[in-house]
This record gives C-alpha cells, sequence and structure tokens, in this order.
C-alpha cells in the first residue's frame, strides 16, 4: 500500500477538490542542534531536562532513536538506552527564529496556513483558490527551500486534515506522502485505531472490545451506535476514520481564541509539607497571573494539578466569584483546592495552576472601589512594570527563594 502512494507522487495526479497539507519538521531541535554544531552531525543527540532532575526528552535525534529514545520519555531512561548521547538542554530562541523563516516558505505559497506547533503547520494549497499549479508540485517546493536551511521536513497531503496529518508520518525523514482525491479510504482503511489522533489508550480499548481494530472497521460503524458508546466523539471518529472530514485552515491573521492560561512546574526534590506545596502554589499562581495581565485576559474557572510521580495525576476546579487576573486573588482559592487533591506527607514532584472561563458574564462591581485600585491588583502590575524593565528576579518573593533549593 505505501509504494502505491509513493507512485502517485512520481505521477503528480490532477487535483480536483480540497488539498490540505501538514508539514512536520524532522527531529526539529535535534536537527537544529547538529546544523550548529557539525561535529554532532551523525550522533546521537538529545534535547531535554537533566537525567538527574526528573528531566525528559524533548527531542531525539534520528541517530539516538535508533537505541529507542523517543521524545517524552524520562531523561534517566534514555541515558541508560544510549548513554553515549550528546545532550543538550536547547536554545529555544533559536528553534523559534528558525521554525518562523520555515513558517515563511509556506506562506510565500498560501496565506492558508495555520501553525499548530513550533514545529507543524498545516496549510491549504487547493487548486483555484491562490494557484492552479499542482498542489504536489508546491509541496516538493516547500520541501527543497527547508533543506536549503540545513534541515528537513516531512510532508503528508490529502483532501482533510486527518488525511493529511496520517501521511505525513508515514514516510519519515524528508518523505512526501500523497493521498490524492478518492483514495482517501485505501488509504486510511487497514491503519490501526491509534493511528487517527485523539484515540488515545482508553478510547482504543473501548473499541477493542467492540472489535474495532481499524480505520476501516471504525468507518464502517454506524454513527449512533458510536455514540452510544463513545458519546459526540463517537460520530467524529466514523467520520474521520471514513476520510469524510471537511477541513479548513484558518489564515495566519485570524485570531486565536485562547482557552486556558496555565503553567506548571517539576520540582527535582519532592515537596512533603503544606508550606512548601502553599510556596509552590503560590509562584505558579504568579507565572499565571502575569501572562493573563500580558494577554488582558481574566479567567473565571481555576484548576490545581498535583503529579505525585510519573503515572498519578490529580486535578482539583472551582469558580470564582469574579473573573481574574491578579495571583494575589486567585490563588488563595488555589490553595483552598489543596485539601481535596492531598494529604499530609505525600510527596508532590509537580505543580500546576490553569485559569480558563473567559467569556465568563460580567458581574456587578464591588462596593469598595474599581478593581484597579485594589492593593493587591496594583501590586501585580507594578511588579510586572518592574520586571519587565529590570529583569525577572528584580523582585523575588521568599517563597521563590524556599522553592530554588527545590529545583
Amino acid at each position: 500500500m505505501e509504494r502505491a502512494f509513493e507512485e502517485y507522487q512520481q505521477e503528480l495526479p490532477e487535483w480536483n477538490g480540497p488539498a490540505i497539507g501538514l508539514m512536520d519538521l524532522d527531529a526539529f531541535f535535534a536537527s537544529v542542534e547538529q546544523l550548529d554544531h557539525p561535529q554532532w552531525r551523525g550522533k546521537p543527540v538529545i534535547v531535554g531536562g537533566s537525567a538527574d532532575k526528573r528531566g525528559v526528552v524533548s527531542t531525539a535525534s534520528y541517530e539516538a532513536r535508533t537505541f529507542g529514545v523517543h521524545s517524552a520519555m524520562p531523561s534517566y531512561q534514555a541515558r541508560r538506552l544510549c548513554p553515549q548521547a550528546i545532550w543538550t538542554r536547547g536554545r529555544h530562541e533559536r528553534y523559534r527564529e528558525m521554525s518562523a523563516q520555515v513558517m515563511h516558505i509556506i506562506l510565500d505559497e498560501t496565506p492558508l496556513m495555520e501553525q499548530v506547533s513550533i514545529d507543524e503547520a498545516f496549510f491549504d494549497v487547493s487548486p483555484g483558490r491562490y494557484s492552479n499549479e499542482n498542489p504536489v508540485a508546491i509541496c516538493q517546493r516547500i520541501q527543497k527551500r527547508v533543506a536549503t536551511l540545513g534541515i528537513t521536513c516531512s510532508i503528508g497531503i490529502g483532501t482533510s486534515k486527518t488525511v493529511a496529518k496520517i501521511a505525513s508520518e508515514k514516510q519519515k525523514p524528508h518523505g512526501l506522502t500523497v493521498v490524492p482525491p478518492g483514495a482517501e479510504s485505501s488509504f486510511l482503511s487497514p491503519l490501526p485505531v491509534r493511528a487517527l489522533s485523539g484515540v488515545g489508550k482508553a478510547t482504543q480499548s473501548t473499541l477493542a472490545k467492540l472489535g474495532i481494530r481499524t480505520l476501516g472497521d471504525l468507518a464502517r460503524q454506524d454513527p449512533e451506535f458510536m455514540r452510544a458508546h463513545l458519546g459526540v466523539l463517537g460520530p467524529r471518529l466514523v467520520v474521520r476514520a471514513s476520510g469524510k472530514e471537511k477541513s479548513v485552515v484558518k489564515r495566519i491573521d485570524a485570531p486565536e481564541e485562547v482557552k486556558s492560561v496555565s503553567n506548571e512546574r517539576t520540582f527535582a526534590r519532592d515537596l512533603t509539607t503544606r508550606a512548601e506545596i502553599n510556596a509552590a502554589i503560590g509562584h505558579v499562581c504568579e507565572l499565571v497571573g502575569t501572562r493573563l495581565r500580558k494577554k488582558g485576559l481574566k479567567g473565571s474557572h481555576l484548576t490545581l494539578k498535583l503529579k505525585f510521580d510519573i503515572s498519578h495525576v490529580h486535578t482539583a476546579q472551582s469558580t470564582l466569584a469574579m473573573p481574574s487576573d491578579d495571583e494575589h486573588e486567585f490563588g488563595p482559592a488555589a490553595r483552598d483546592l489543596l485539601d481535596g487533591l492531598w494529604r499530609e506527607g505525600t510527596p508532590v514532584r509537580l505543580v500546576g495552576v490553569a485559569m480558563s472561563g473567559f467569556d465568563a458574564p460580567p458581574q456587578q462591581m464591588s462596593l469598595f472601589g474599581d478593581e484597579e485600585t485594589r492593593p493587591s491588583s496594583a501590586l501585580s502590575h507594578v511588579t510586572d512594570e518592574l520586571r519587565e524593565r529590570f529583569g525577572k528576579d528584580s523582585i523575588t518573593y521568599g517563597r521563590d527563594l524556599r522553592l530554588r533549593q527545590k529545583r
């Protein structure tokens, strides 16, 4: 089956209908490091956190992947699998710079580009929209131009985002997999259900109990039958598995709706006392508050997240009386959630806080004055201004000093 789709690439078939591509940069962070450090080329390179501080692998070069190393793997495990690897914590400013160059290459071809991460973007090159050129030829040109930057990308192209995403993963690195109109079913049918984004372990287990193991099996199901077992997700999966999804790629200038603002911190040494965990919550709330104010957002739904070990994560939520962007207001509410998640003495390795609910209806103003004049709000804004001007360490709370020795 894969060989048949390789042949499509050579023939540049006539394309009638939508043409959606997914560009995925190959082992992006590691590739940039090998580009900038020629002596690392051809050697296993791992970008990620320290194995001694509960770090995780961000990206592994293809040389490291041959040893079984992959993204999101605990660093200690990666070090055991590939002890000879070259490790680096990464240079995100450099990665953003390179990513921007790649995205501009796509924008030279079409304004319909939707960047979904630093190393991935959907794009629409449907004939007749902005060009009458064959979509496959456009993808080939994008690949060649990206290669001139010193890195490579893999591209999948089809009639929907689902097909493009799966196709982009079929021939890596530097692959181009083409699924022309009308070939969606033959391409998708033999693939396992886990190939579909959004199908995690729990959904895969449910489908397996129903005897559904391939996308072809899933495409043949009655949507209402699937709704009974998977809720609203069921019918959507049937449509996507059948290749009938209708996809829209947003314009580059379309505003992106922010659904939540969050931050979290993992500690090298477990937090075991209430004072330590409260300090960590306060620290993370401050980071979230700073981001909310920069985005001009106020949230009403608060989530506290605690991770006790690799496999045990617990969350609790609450709704604020009024939307807020001030950690001095939502911080105490986050600490109040602790009792429902944690028992004294239980070790905590990660603390996270998220704010959402940005479309909450306006509330009656306080009788005690506008929120901008409240002392806590004024303190937060002054702190933001001083840190912006003199650096993030120009003002430090006592809780932050306590936590530094835990990192």
